[in-house]
């Protein structure tokens, strides 16, 4: 793995891969490391979306250092074993007891594997040699690899190598197998010890099995540490000997378990980052599907609502994308659009005299563009077929010739059948076959658009019915 470097103003040369980036000073010395899921996006928010962190050492800055790396898992090992490494000043001034996590593997009979963030050789545990609950508490020597900076992204991957390589998580033996031994998760050293007591028999089977277990620990740590490719070899060289000798049913095992870390270490998903966990980031579909030359942050939806001439009325709705974290740690996060009805604007119509809905949102988009004050959208939507895309695209265009406002992307969507109208495509989509949260953001601005408008049209048509209603009886009452 070669590190390779640019300057700070060579940012869009960075690989849209995984990887671990390094930032140097003046010196060359190492100011911070970090990894990325998408090595060119991640390194770009710390120089345009800066935070507090990054304003410390961000005019320090004169080299950049990456690797670029086939999957996320590679890159948080690869980060791990560099910061140990170099030390880098501010990986230490930013480490904390929230920031940085650790993996420990306890030195016993049966090995627990655990997270931690204070790593201590003096791990308390309140259980006796069988594993059984006491009185009396002992200390239990740990070895522990680390620091991680990435503690959503560690749990996932211990995760995926617990799949291959099963391991004891529990402090206390339980009485009776758990769930993570029906999921073929953990050895469950309760069963075997329990069984071994029962019967005496199983004593030369339980020790071949605490071998082979606390040989899966080894190779744990060879994962964890980057030692990858010695342990493939490993078990290669291992898988050869059992073919030779004709046991080929361990070969075979030996072989998939050679298959899944090939998988686990070329998959691109396995990790979560934010921001760039794609595959939760509906933005980031809208922007593929509709070839958009960006992710539509803020959509403003539109819909005209009248009864033949009474109370014709235009409704502009918002919807903004946010993030939504389900842990405290604030990993796992989606994006979605929700709607921000601070912004939401009602038009009554007013030039248009005769029921023609198309006449009746060129006058409501006129009217919206003139509101700079506003801001601008990323995406206009509006209720229709290709007749209402048309009649945004003239206005938007006139306003565009005037430098009035950039150029807006325009979808509409015919209702009867579902079809999604795009002014860069050709052909309309299908909105059935389209991803389901693309289908549910585009649903959810019509049927919003389309209650805001109909909510004011009701309200205007009540005030005309009361005024009308007033006007008899003052008639009536001459």
């Amino acid at each position: 793995m070669r590190l390779k470097k640019l300057k700070p103003s060579q940012l869009n040369s960075l690989p849209v891969t995984a990887g671990v980036y390094i930032f140097f000073n003046a010196k060359k010395s190492p100011l911070y490391i970090g990894k990325a899921v998408n090595l060119r996006e991640r390194v770009k928010t710390h120089f345009f979306q800066p935070n507090y962190k990054d304003n410390l050492f961000i005019k320090e800055i004169r080299k950049i250092g990456y690797i670029p790396l086939k999957s996320d898992i590679e890159a948080l090992i690869l980060e791990s074993r560099m910061i140990k490494k170099f030390q880098p000043r501010f990986n230490l001034l930013f480490r904390d007891d929230k920031k940085y996590f650790y993996v420990g593997i306890t030195k016993e009979e049966w090995p627990m594997v655990f997270i931690t963030h204070q790593p201590t050789n003096n791990r308390q545990l309140t259980t006796n040699k069988e594993g059984q609950l006491t009185v009396e508490s002992r200390k239990l020597k740990v070895d522990y690899i680390g620091p991680f900076t990435d503690g959503g992204a560690l749990k996932e991957a211990l995760k995926t190598i617990r799949k291959i390589f099963p391991y004891r998580t529990c402090e206390v033996l339980p009485k009776r197998p758990c769930l993570w031994y029906q999921l073929d998760r953990c050895p469950s050293p309760c069963l075997i010890k329990r069984e071994a007591k029962i019967r005496k028999i199983f004593k030369k089977e339980t020790n071949l099995r605490k071998k082979d277990y606390k040989n899966d620990i080894k190779k744990i740590k060879l994962i964890l540490t980057g030692e990858r490719k010695r342990l493939t070899s490993n078990l290669t060289s291992k898988m050869r000997k059992m073919a030779q000798s004709e046991e080929f049913e361990k070969a075979a095992k030996i072989r998939d378990r050679i298959e899944s870390l090939k998988k686990i270490f070329s998959h691109r998903e396995i990790l979560v980052e934010i921001p760039q966990k794609e595959k939760e980031n509906v933005g980031l579909l809208l922007k593929e599907i509709l070839h958009l030359s960006q992710i539509p942050k803020r959509i403003e939806g539109y819909d005209i609502s009248n009864i033949k001439n009474l109370g014709m009325v235009g409704s502009m709705v918002v919807f903004k994308l946010s993030r939504f974290c389900q842990e405290k740690e604030r990993k796992y996060c989606e994006y979605k659009y929700v709607p921000e009805k601070s912004q939401y604007r009602k038009f009554k119509i007013k030039q248009v005299l005769k029921q023609n809905d198309i006449a009746c949102l060129k006058e409501v988009l006129r009217r919206r563009l003139s509101h700079q004050e506003w801001g601008l959208p990323d995406l206009i939507y509006v209720d229709g077929g290709k007749s209402q895309l048309n009649a945004v695209k003239k206005i938007i265009t006139k306003f565009q010739r005037a430098k009035f406002v950039k150029p807006i992307p325009i979808i509409s969507l015919a209702k009867k059948r579902n079809l999604l109208y795009n002014i860069s495509l050709k052909n309309p989509l299908s909105l059935d076959k389209l991803p389901r949260e693309v289908k549910m953001t585009i649903l959810h601005l019509k049927d919003e658009s389309h209650r805001f408008s109909i909510s004011y049209h009701k309200t205007l048509r009540a005030k005309l019915f009361f005024l009308s209603a007033k006007k008899k009886s003052k008639v009536s009452n001459l």
